[in-house]
């Protein structure tokens, strides 16, 4: 793995977390324990804006990427708040204020931070309904589950995304106006880009690589194990290359055409060698499921502790032979939080587990 993952810290669990004006709620306090968290409640409770609210304590834009003026109570004063302790005493805090609705701000014991050291901190990897169609829809989605997986892995990969996310912007502002391009720009802001992109690249393969390899070694059982790939976009020219010949087609598409930003996660059912597209929808959730399952463990493994788990609604959608496997597979250590509208999918869980019924 790349540096960032060698001098990482290792992964925490929260011991406090505290939502002020956050979607429906006005305010709210929790104080979850080591192992499972469940939260319950009927549709509409807020159950699945708790685990938003947790999302947002690593880089991105949480797990609904909903607009910051968007989760600010309809009926508050216009900002909202998380802040939470994670359980070696530090203290993460983001939100906004309501005369800046749309400027997230983050500080980490108290002091300013960029949204990028908080991978540093804390992994979080998450499920929701939402991402049940994730081998079939657009590489987009699959590629953000990719960086959320090689992010728990490695902290630096959001730094060096966040760059070359900028200057990808900046090249496609500049090819969209010829007449007032400066070319040396453009050469900076591609070998910016070719930079960062080459880091991006290879600590996708390496996450992948790892996380085949385990996947290739767990035993069969009630999760479909996949194999997954990186899929490139394009032959081997290196990437600076690409882009300084591709100016005059990515001028007339609109958008870069090659680079990191293309490439996309391969999945396919290992047991059966069929496409995770092709697979029925209930193979699709359990060879999702077994990923992030068999990633938790790796990251475990490589940074000390395994990442915060957000799985909305997931129990819900198991038959009792899969619920029981996925709460023993959890019961391994690390915090996971599970949501649901009946306690009893929950009936099987130990008596440490922390259960919070909302609203």
């Amino acid at each position: 793995m790349t540096e960032g993952c060698k001098t990482a810290k290792p992964t925490a669990m929260l011991s406090r977390l505290v939502l002020t004006d956050y979607r429906n709620h006005a305010t709210l306090s929790l104080t979850p324990g080591v192992g499972l968290v469940v939260l319950t409640g009927e549709n509409g409770a807020g159950k699945t804006n708790v685990l938003e609210a947790v999302s947002l304590l690593a880089p991105g834009r949480g797990l609904r990427r909903a607009s910051l003026g968007q989760i600010a109570r309809s009926d508050g004063p216009g900002g909202f708040g998380v802040a939470a302790t994670i359980v070696d005493g530090v203290e993460l805090a983001t939100g906004t204020r309501a005369d800046a609705p749309e400027r997230r701000v983050l500080r980490i014991q108290g002091a300013p931070a960029a949204t990028t050291a908080l991978a540093e901190w804390l992994a979080v990897l998450w499920l929701t309904p939402a991402m049940d169609r994730l081998f079939v829809e657009a590489a987009g989605g699959r590629r953000r589950f990719l960086d959320r997986l090689v992010l728990a892995l490695d902290p630096a990969h959001a730094r060096h995304a966040q760059r070359y996310d900028a200057a990808m912007r900046a090249r496609n502002r500049l090819l969209g106006d010829p007449k007032s391009a400066d070319p040396a720009w453009l050469t900076a802001l591609e070998t910016q880009m070719a930079e960062h992109g080459e880091v991006i690249d290879g600590a996708r393969r390496d996450a992948v690589a790892l996380l085949d390899d385990r996947l290739a070694v767990a035993p069969p059982g009630p999760f479909a194990r996949a194999r997954v790939a990186l899929n490139g976009s394009g032959d081997d020219t290196p990437l600076l290359d690409a882009l300084r010949r591709g100016r005059a087609r990515d001028a007339a598409a609109g958008r870069t055409l090659a680079g990191p930003h293309r490439s996309d996660l391969y999945v396919i059912h290992r047991d059966k060698n069929q496409t995770a597209a092709l697979a029925s929808t209930g193979e699709q959730k359990a060879l999702l499921l077994g990923i992030v399952l068999a990633h938790a463990e790796l990251v475990a493994e490589r940074r000390g502790a395994r990442p915060v788990l957000l799985l909305d609604e997931v129990a819900a959608h198991l038959d009792p032979l899969r619920r029981a496997a996925l709460f023993d597979r959890l019961s391994d250590g690390g915090q996971t939080w599970m949501t649901g509208t009946e306690d009893a999918l929950f009936a099987d869980i130990g008596a440490d587990a922390t259960r919070v019924r909302l609203g």
